[in-house]
Parts: C-alpha cells; structure tokens; sequence
C-alpha cells in the first residue's frame, strides 16, 4: 500500500515495528527512528517484475495489480487457487508443481490441467507412475464437483465463496450463467455493479 509507506515513511533499510491485524496479516505500525534510517524511500514498481507489463491500481484501491493476462506469476496464483481445497480440491498438486508446469509450458491456463496425460505428466522430474496416475485420476474427480465450487476456482475478482454459491444455486448450470444478462446478474442478491 504505496499510501501507507509514504505516511509512515518507510524506507528501504528501516527497521520498524510491526504486530499482528485481523486474522495473521503483519501491518508495519512505524518506523524505529533511534536506529539507523534507510535514504531510499520505496515505490512500487509500474512493471511487473515478472512479465514486464503494466501495473494498475484501480481508483479507491490500495493494491497495485499486474493485468498481463500472460504473466507466467498470475497463471501459477491462478492455477494454485483453481486447484485449491475451497475450490476444485484437486489433491497432489502443490506449488513446486505448479511452477514446473507453468514454465515448462505444459500449461498455459487451468483448463490445460484437463488436457494432462500420464505421458506428458512422467516427462516431469519427480513424476513416477504411480504418482501420476493418482494425479490424473484425482484430475477426474474434480469434474465431479458442484457449479459453486466451479465459479469460485474462476477467481473472478469479487467472487468469493458466497457469491459463487448464491450464482450456482440461481442460475443452476453453467449455461444459463454464461448466457445471464447484465441486468439480471445485478438483481441476484450479493451481486452488486461492482461484482
């Protein structure tokens, strides 16, 4: 938050005192100014470090986000929050696995973990046959999940579980949702313009 590091001065090389907010998030409260204080003052970057495009911050936001659709760190969130527990609960995949895939160039969007062979899987390091099977078959099982946990592995900003479920038991099948309108997803309750 580029507004909270300017009000309280942080900068690089500060030592400052930090305590737990709301759930785990550490917040710094302020800068110890009895230690040696750092010269270079922090701005967050307009690039993205990883894929080098552009860095927005929507009006009223404090996070700054990277909007590369191909930004190889966005695919690895994306894909680890598609696979998560809340979401299509795909077990045996983990972030090292995640990583190798994404740069390897196996796959290139969650849809792409539908296309997974055994073959390709033991072209992997660390990949057994075993083990990828399990992983093919746990892949498999995923499609048996219910629409609410479908949209919620979207990662559709704003969507969060609720919203996922509200949308799931409303419109019923995928269809009917892709199909809805503007107006009418405005009318659903706990879907508001900005959702």
């Amino acid at each position: 938050n580029q507004h909270e590091i300017d009000r309280k001065d942080v900068r690089i090389g500060d030592t400052v005192f930090v305590r737990r907010a709301g759930d785990v998030i550490p917040e710094v409260v302020s800068v110890v100014k009895s230690k040696k204080r750092g010269r270079t003052t922090f701005k967050l970057p307009s690039h993205c470090p990883i894929c080098k495009g552009e860095v927005f911050q929507e009006e009223g936001e404090a996070i700054s986000r990277c909007v590369g659709l191909n930004c190889p760190a966005q695919m690895k969130e994306r894909i680890r929050h598609f696979v998560s527990r809340d979401a299509m609960d795909i077990e045996g995949i983990g972030r090292k696995m995640v990583e190798q895939w994404v740069d390897k160039g196996l796959i290139k969007h969650f849809s792409d973990l539908y296309d997974l062979s055994q073959e390709k899987l033991l072209t992997l390091e660390r990949q057994g046959e075993k083990s990828s099977d399990n992983l093919i078959k746990s892949i498999e099982k995923s499609k048996l999940k219910p629409l609410e946990k479908f949209i919620y592995a979207l990662g559709i900003r704003h969507v969060g579980s609720n919203t996922a479920k509200t949308l799931a038991l409303h419109f019923s099948t995928l269809e009917k949702l892709i199909h809805a309108s503007h107006e009418e997803l405005r009318r659903i309750h706990d879907v508001g313009p900005v959702v």
